[in-house]
């Protein structure tokens, strides 16, 4: 089978957000409220689909990954710290687990640096966390560098990744 990465369309973005909710839920332990609350949020690709560009890896008319990518402004408008001119963020990227080790997950992550790139971007940053070590793995294998990690008052830390695409 082909897989087609565009662009998801509305009545899509249900299917979206459950794929992006699916891939997360193995980093959910017990107990762990906070990351129950951030499924919620990641599955709501409608919410942020105005201010975002919203990609999706299609197979045999099925969705199986997405991922959000920041060309304008952050997904949540008072993120901090905002997004520079010449940056590009990806976020949410997420493999349907029936579909995981067939590249798509990489196909996702060169179609939204082409797209940064279009727009012309000069780097694209990311971040993931301790818990996705198979991520963090591509991500330097694509050629990603980390940058300083970002600790919330709480203690939870992104790990900062930059790619320079210029």
């Amino acid at each position: 089978m082909t897989i087609e990465v565009r662009e998801a369309l509305p009545d899509e973005y249900d299917e979206a957000g459950e794929v992006t909710a699916l891939a997360y839920r193995e980093f959910v332990r017990a107990n762990d409220s906070d990351w129950e609350e951030y499924l919620s949020r990641i599955a709501d690709v409608r919410g942020r689909a105005e201010r975002t560009t919203i990609l999706v890896a299609v197979e045999d008319g099925r969705i199986v990954g997405t991922a959000t990518l920041e060309l304008d402004g952050r997904v949540e408008p008072e993120d901090d710290p905002s997004l520079s001119p010449e940056e590009a963020h990806i976020r949410m990227l997420g493999v349907h687990p029936g579909a995981r080790r067939r590249g798509i997950a990489t196909t996702l992550m060169d179609a939204c640096i082409d797209r940064a790139r279009e727009r012309g971007k000069a780097r694209v940053t990311l971040h993931t966390t301790h818990r996705m070590r198979a991520a963090q793995a591509m991500y330097e294998g694509l050629g990603f560098r980390r940058l300083p990690d970002r600790t919330f008052p709480d203690g939870f830390v992104l790990l900062t990744y930059e790619k320079a695409i210029g």
